[in-house]
């Protein structure tokens, strides 16, 4: 299979640019900056998403490029009036990757904690656009949903733990904005004294049965 020119490669490149911008001079399309770079994205996504699933086993890594670079595409298509869903596709295509690569090795369950958190993020990027929106509570009832996932998800041993700050997380966001809020603010240090305490009792034991 013969290589792409580099040369061909940019002419094409700037062809097609040329007329995206000369169909936007003349009013028949709009937003032709937006899909230039969307279509340069989304060649570079398919390049990367081609390696991944001829190889899914040695090209696992390519599910990273590919899947951001598709959620920058679909960033760069979208037109004005949806603007406001353009980190959401962003934030979206990057948990993309890393659910792919738990759902495709459960070993591999540390990929659920950013796969939730960027998810959460990109919904918490719409919900500022929107005049009263909640933000605070959706963001952390994700983590909260993320790390009850992370214990209750297949794969890679007993992660029960991530109960502890996935319910704490789902309270704190669910008080957020009533008067419980004040109270609230004392489950991190609570939290942070837990877990310490869970793993200093757990040291001492290993110690003592050694």
């Amino acid at each position: 299979m013969r290589r792409i020119n580099p040369r061909l490669l940019i002419g094409i490149l700037l062809v097609v640019g040329g007329f995206l911008s000369l169909l936007d001079v003349m009013g028949v399309i709009s937003n032709a900056g937006g899909i230039f770079w969307g279509l340069v994205f989304g060649v570079g996504a398919l390049a990367f998403l081609y390696l991944l699933f001829s190889d899914q086993t040695n090209n696992w890594w390519a599910a990273f490029p590919g899947f951001t670079l598709l959620g920058l595409a679909v960033s760069s298509f979208l037109p004005d009036s949806l603007d406001s869903y353009g980190g959401l596709a962003f934030f979206a295509g990057i948990s993309l990757a890393f659910w792919w690569v738990y759902f495709t090795d459960r070993e591999r369950w540390w990929a659920i904690i950013p796969a939730g958190v960027l998810l959460t993020l990109g919904i918490v990027s719409v919900l500022d656009t929107a005049s009263g929106a909640a933000t605070g509570v959706s963001f952390f009832l994700g983590l909260g949903l993320t790390f009850i996932l992370v214990a209750v998800l297949p794969g890679g041993g007993s992660r029960m733990w991530a109960l502890i700050p996935g319910t704490i997380l789902l309270i704190f966001g669910a008080v957020i904005g009533t008067p419980l809020f004040g109270f609230a603010q004392y489950f991190w240090p609570i939290l942070l004294i837990i877990l310490g305490g869970f793993f200093v009792i757990r040291f001492l034991r290993n110690q003592s049965s050694g």
